[in-house]
């Protein structure tokens, strides 16, 4: 029974030593999803620092409803500097390296529309993929730090699928609200151009019978 519990006990303490080691290799993550209503003539910026060179950041956006779907981008660096220029897209998935350290911009410009406002789904994430110099090293060993790092990288692909599929659902989604934004619409030209089909219906029996009752008219004043 004691060696029992202390093989228990020894299982465990590798495990919270994996889990520590983990910890310490894995590199952080911040990312940040919003969706947002971009007003006709508005421009709508939002920022993300890199604290260090060479971090990965990666930018995704999707117009979700309104106009035609499309808006104006621009990124741009701590200097001021454009990395980004994008006119009339409805999508776009981007990753750049940000190499100053600093605030990034990501600016939505709705110039273009005169009265239709824009929702904007999109995504900002900042990762540093620089590997440390102890993780490197725990490669070439068999200890616990290269188990921990064999971990890590069964995380670092598990996390990439989850992007992949979490992008194809971004995808989905945008195509279910660009489609119900088109039904929404082609119900309202339905009921627009039928509303006025009645109404030159209208007009036109209006006419006919003041054109035939002019005609009559006409003939018997002209027999008498």
């Amino acid at each position: 029974m004691p060696s029992s519990l202390s093989a228990a006990a020894s299982m465990a303490l590798i495990a919270l030593i994996t889990l520590l080691s983990v910890s310490t290799i894995t590199q952080p993550v911040h990312a940040t999803a919003l969706t947002y209503n971009v007003a006709a003539h508005e421009k709508a910026c939002f920022y993300t620092w890199a604290d260090v060179p060479k971090k990965k950041i990666a930018f995704y956006f999707a117009v979700q409803s309104g106009g035609s779907f499309d808006i104006d981008v621009e990124v741009k660096d701590p200097s001021d500097k454009q990395i980004l220029a994008l006119e009339k897209e409805r999508q776009g998935d981007y990753v750049f390296t940000a190499n100053q350290v600093g605030e990034y911009s990501f600016c939505f410009s709705n110039d273009m529309s005169t009265f239709a406002e824009k929702v904007v789904d999109f995504e900002i994430s900042v990762e540093h993929e620089k590997r440390s110099a102890q993780a490197e090293a725990a490669e070439k060993g068999t200890g616990p730090q290269a188990k921990a790092q064999a971990m890590d990288e069964v995380l670092f692909r598990l996390t990439g699928q989850l992007s992949h599929v979490d992008r194809v659902q971004r995808y989905f989604k945008t195509r279910s609200s660009r489609s119900f934004a088109t039904v929404i619409s082609t119900e309202s030209r339905i009921f627009w151009f039928s509303l006025t089909e009645s109404a030159l219906i209208v007009v036109m029996s209006a006419l006919q019978v003041f054109v035939v009752r002019t005609f009559f008219s006409s003939s018997k004043r002209s027999y008498v």
